[in-house]
């Protein structure tokens, strides 16, 4: 069966069953604590941080913060 053909709800499900089986219960624990729940509405935040802003404008900031980085 193609992942396609799933549902989120059988992914999830597939997806705990797997880590459960792999990392056993501890480690299955341990992983869901790495990952919380957030809270907001990303989308109206983020519409209210760059609804004044010009695609050129983001563009120009991410080049300059990319200039400033320091090479890895």
């Amino acid at each position: 069966m193609s992942t396609q053909e799933l549902t989120q709800e059988q992914i999830r499900l597939i997806g705990l069953e797997v880590l459960a089986r792999e990392l056993g219960a501890t480690g299955l624990i341990r992983f869901l604590q790495m990952y919380e729940q957030g809270s907001g509405d990303y989308t109206s935040e983020r519409a209210n941080i760059l609804s004044n802003q010009k695609v050129a404008q983001i563009a120009e900031r991410v080049s300059r913060q990319r200039s400033e980085e320091p090479p890895r």
